[in-house]
């Protein structure tokens, strides 16, 4: 889905962002453009980015605890 119109990013180019390791709304912005012309997609875009956070973060911990977690004999 398109998120910013005026700059033509999709919530596939914030998930990819993210996963390369765009740490903040902020640095979306500087980097794609999103939400900095007519601010229309503001509310759109953080939720995208903060939702993507999320499942990166939930993917992290979901690794790190599978190989923390030695098997119980």
């Amino acid at each position: 889905m398109i998120v910013c119109v005026c700059h033509r990013v999709s919530d596939k180019d914030i998930s990819r962002h993210v996963q390369q390791g765009c740490a903040s709304f902020e640095s979306l912005q500087a980097d794609t453009g999103v939400a900095t012309c007519c601010g229309c997609c503001e509310s759109c875009a953080r939720e995208v980015f903060h939702d993507a956070k999320s499942q990166q973060r939930r993917a992290t911990v979901g690794d790190w605890v599978g190989i923390a977690m030695p098997a119980m004999a």
